[in-house]
């Protein structure tokens, strides 16, 4: 499985401790230059977040089509841009992004997406995790993750928590 992600599901995972749950489900994932960029200039002592390193499963590819990333860009931020045309140019089985303009782009290209609270749910049906709460908990509390509070008893629902 080709699997694609922009920075953010890794970012949160990562700030949690819960990055690895990313290789148990997919094995390798690719992420485009501008992602590695993005990580890199993460400041931890400013956001109180733990210093992400890579790990070698998470593969950085340049992405070929530059105009295609520019055209996109307009809509989106660099990092979304070229993990949707990475994914595109690795006919990726699933890119890995939360933000809504992104998933729209990814939507329009005809691209396979799911963000961090589907691969959450994904860890619960696989047994990598036992209950997504706490997790959930986790993200709102230490990553500043945003989740409005219909979206999170939709999701508690749907892992039946």
């Amino acid at each position: 499985m080709i699997v694609v992600s922009n920075t953010s599901p890794i970012m949160n995972l990562a700030v949690i401790g819960q990055l690895n749950l990313l290789e148990r489900l997919y094995g390798r994932v690719f992420i485009p230059e501008a992602v590695i960029q993005e990580l890199s200039v993460i400041k931890p002592e400013e956001h109180k977040l733990p210093i992400i390193k890579i790990p070698s499963w998470i593969e950085s590819r340049a992405v070929k089509d530059s105009p295609l990333v520019h055209s996109i860009a307009f809509e989106l931020d660099t990092g979304e841009a070229e993990a949707i045309v990475l994914a595109t140019e690795l006919k990726a089985d699933l890119l890995l992004i939360d933000e809504r303009r992104g998933r729209v782009v990814s939507s329009r290209m005809g691209l396979k997406f799911i963000g961090l609270l589907g691969v959450l749910i994904e860890a619960k049906h696989k047994g990598f995790i036992v209950a997504i709460k706490p997790i959930l908990d986790t993200l709102i509390s230490k990553a500043g993750f945003w989740i409005s509070g219909q979206l999170y008893n939709k999701i508690l629902q749907t892992a039946d928590e």
